[in-house]
């Protein structure tokens, strides 16, 4: 293992994360609110360790191998979400335990969105700002920019990119250069964020709250600067945007690049998971507003549709944003949703959970199992779209949503041996490691009453299934460790 060689580009790293702590200074200056200090001196700190950890090891720079690389990502997101806390533990308002510093940085940064801050109105610019800022920086993934404009890393970035793409397929590149690759993801992602900040502003929202909401919703993450989050601007418009780039963002990100460089939409419609993903939306709309109209749940049938339409997409999509409290919509709705968020985004999207490939594959995989037991001399493949698939990649989903689940239930578990009740221990394991954000029972609103061992679980659940759980397990192998 090169470890010299590992900790020369962690602390490149995180001298570069250090700049992000620049801008809720500037916010701060432009509001006056008395809130640039601590983002000043988490500055320094980060640029000094940065720089520490990088001088004595300036020398090494071997190529990684792909154990490096899953070491690397691992470390990174574990590293760089604990230098996130230090503005939460150095500031005065809100006064945050380092658990709690700990579990809002994690979860900015992992765009899971659960917060343990109550009173989110009250807080700083230059806090509200930040907050919205570190889901921004995880929505693609620090590991890809950093590959994209930092060459003087001197290592190959493809073992980087592998380990932190997300999805089924790991070896895909739009360009051949990685390092292009991962311009072209970022320059498609800025422009989306841009675009989504410009109609937010055009649909009623002042220009920070655009920019705020903007930077959440293109990484699908959930903060919001309020605590009635979206609810608080009462606004259909609002709710239409938000809907239109939660789509947008939790679609394969290589299609939206393959749209602009041909200048074509084919590469959409013949998409299978794109169109999976569309129908799987189209029920779950459909199921909430019939449920919501069949019980009165709202005074007319707009408001109806426009709070299931909102729901069912910010929550499956694992955003989490919330007019209304759905924990306390009729019948099994709430749980509906809460195992829609399971499905979450396409892959190599911004989105959490399984993926909408992965669901589907298990499900042709399934038919395939049933149709062999119809016709055993049969020979039956799994095809996505129109080309058969190895049978390597079905056996890999299933080795995937087999170690999902065996976490899902051993921080569940967890949970309640801390005290939690089981729905309220189901529904929080599944809003961190769906990366989702608002759970049912206790965790409905914030993560403010959890226990402290809680939280840590939590944070792990959040890791796990922010670097799709594989990219985290791998590191508990003794094998991974030899040689």
């Amino acid at each position: 293992m090169q470890y010299r060689t590992i900790i020369r580009i962690l602390g490149l790293l995180v001298a570069l994360f250090s700049v992000t702590m620049i801008p809720p200074a500037v916010v701060s200056l432009i509001y006056a609110d008395g809130g640039g200090l601590p983002f000043m001196l988490a500055f320094f700190l980060c640029l000094v360790t940065g720089i520490l950890a990088w001088y004595p090891n300036r020398a090494h720079r071997n190529e990684l191998r792909a154990k490096e690389g899953f070491l690397i990502v691992a470390l990174f997101w574990t590293v760089l979400a604990s230098f996130g806390a230090l503005p939460f533990l150095l500031l005065e308002q809100p006064q945050m335990s380092v658990t709690d510093a700990f579990f809002e940085a994690f979860s900015g940064l992992t765009t899971t969105g659960a917060t343990v801050i109550e009173g989110i109105d009250y807080l700083p610019k230059a806090v509200q700002f930040y907050r919205q800022q570190l889901q921004w920086l995880g929505g693609m993934g620090i590991i890809v920019l950093a590959v994209a404009i930092l060459p003087i890393l001197g290592v190959g970035g493809m073992q980087l990119y592998r380990a932190e793409i997300p999805g089924p397929v790991k070896d895909s590149k739009m360009t051949p250069r990685i390092a292009d690759t991962a311009k072209h993801l970022w320059f498609i992602y800025l422009g989306l964020t841009i675009a989504c900040m410009v109609a937010y502003w055009a649909a009623g929202m002042n220009w920070f709250d655009a920019i705020c909401h903007a930077f959440s919703t293109v990484a699908i993450g959930g903060f919001s600067n309020y605590d009635a989050s979206l609810g608080h601007f009462d606004s259909p418009a609002i709710n239409l945007v938000c809907v239109a780039f939660l789509w947008v963002s939790a679609l394969n990100f290589a299609l939206h690049y393959n749209a602009f460089s041909n200048r074509s939409l084919k590469a959409y419609w013949h998409d299978p998971e794109l169109r999976a993903f569309f129908l799987i939306q189209f029920v779950l709309v459909a199921i909430c507003f019939v449920t919501l109209t069949a019980h009165n749940w709202y005074a007319d049938v707009e408001t109806a549709l426009d709070q299931a339409l909102f729901h069912a997409v910010s929550i499956s999509s694992t955003a989490g944003f919330a007019t209304d409290s759905f924990a306390d919509w009729p019948v099994f709705l709430p749980i509906l949703l809460i195992f829609a968020s399971f499905i979450g985004g396409c892959a190599s999207s911004t989105g959490g959970g399984l993926k909408v490939v992965r669901v589907l594959l298990l499900f042709l995989q399934g038919r395939r199992e049933v149709d062999r037991l119809i016709h055993p001399k049969a020979i039956y493949s799994v095809k996505l779209g129109d080309r058969a698939l190895p049978d390597r990649v079905v056996e890999a989903v299933w080795g995937f949503f087999s170690a999902y689940t065996l976490v899902f239930l051993i921080i569940m578990i967890a949970l309640v041996a801390t005290g939690m009740d089981n729905i309220t221990a189901f529904s929080a394991t599944a809003a961190c490691l769906n990366n989702l954000g608002p759970g049912l029972g206790a965790v409905a609103a914030n993560f403010a009453d959890v226990t402290d061992a809680g939280k840590w679980w939590l944070v792990l659940a959040m890791l796990f299934g922010r670097l799709e759980v594989f990219s985290l397990l791998v590191l508990f192998s003794p094998t991974f460790w030899r040689s």
